[in-house]
C-alpha cells in the first residue's frame, strides 16, 4: 500500500535524542527521522555516505579541517570515511538518508550506539 508520510506528526511521536526512528525504506536505503540535542562522538562511516537533511534548528556539522552551519530546507552530505560530529546547541530535528546497514555511530561504539531502530 502507498501512503503518504507526515513528519510532522512522526516527531511527535517521539522525544529521544539521538535516536533515530525509521519512517520509509526504498532501494536498500533507510529514511529515518531524528532528533538532536547537544554534541555527538567523533565519528565516521566507513562504507556508507549520510544525507542530513535540517526540518527545524541549526545543525552545526563539524569537520577536522572546518565547520558547515546546516539552516532549515539545507542538505549535507557526508561522504563515507569522512570525520564528523553534529552538535546542535538547541533542538534540532532532522531528516536522515542513508544505505540500511549504516551504524548511527559509524565506526565507534558506545552507550549512544543503537543496534536496532524503531520504525515509526
Amino acid at each position: 500500500m502507498i501512503e503518504k508520510i507526515a513528519l510532522t506528526e512522526k516527531l511527535a511521536r517521539f522525544d529521544e535524542h539521538w535516536a533515530p526512528r525509521i519512517v520509509a525504506e526504498l532501494n536498500g536505503q533507510h529514511v529515518k527521522l531524528a532528533k538532536l540535542l547537544g554534541d555527538f562522538p567523533w565519528h565516521h562511516h566507513e562504507a556508507e555516505d549520510e544525507l542530513f537533511l535540517v526540518l527545524k534548528g541549526r545543525l552545526r556539522m563539524q569537520l577536522r579541517d572546518g565547520e558547515i552551519v546546516i539552516d532549515p530546507g539545507e542538505v549535507i552530505v557526508i561522504p563515507r570515511g569522512v570525520e564528523h560530529r553534529p552538535i546542535a546547541d538547541e533542538e534540532v530535528h532532522v531528516l536522515l538518508f542513508e544505505p540500511v546497514t549504516t551504524l548511527n555511530t559509524g565506526n565507534l561504539r558506545n552507550e549512544r550506539t543503537l543496534e536496532r531502530l524503531e520504525r515509526l
